[in-house]
């Protein structure tokens, strides 16, 4: 496969894992929550930190430094507006990964080669970053199986 056909894959999984989740969180909300596990709202509210936190910050840090190093990063929920239902938590990790792939959409084959260096996992440009973004989203649907 291409690189761009790779790119257009692993952008089309970022798109479409939105409504996925949706359907996911919506069809496990109703079922009691397992000891230790979190509840749909939690992995929705993890998912949104992650998205800041991780995906977002490091695609900023490829724009703005050369060959930055992250470490492990792993964000427990976000714990802004305790008030907002699973839809509206919904509604705002769709936006935020929008505002992703508009960032994404905006590289031009250069920005896609930049990398940097994961401190457990290695080197990674930015389909590796978004690749290992993809990944964690369907782990997180897993959990609401």
């Amino acid at each position: 496969m291409s690189g761009a056909g790779e790119r257009g894959a692993v952008v089309a999984a970022l798109e479409a894992f939105p409504t996925r989740l949706r359907e996911a969180a919506f069809e496990a909300a109703p079922r009691p929550v397992t000891a230790g596990e979190w509840s749909p709202n939690e992995v929705v509210r993890h998912l949104m930190a992650c998205e800041v936190e991780v995906h977002q910050s490091r695609l900023t840090d490829l724009a703005t430094h050369e060959a930055p190093e992250w470490g492990w990063a792993e964000p427990g929920p976000w714990p802004g507006e305790p008030w907002l239902t699973l839809a509206e938590l919904l509604d705002r990790f769709a936006a935020l990964r929008s505002s992703t792939l508009v960032t994404v959409a905006d590289l031009d084959d250069a920005g896609w080669s930049r990398s940097g260096r994961h401190a457990t996992l290695g080197v990674f440009d930015v389909r590796g970053l978004l690749v290992n973004a993809v990944d964690h989203d369907e782990q997180h649907l897993m959990e609401l199986s």
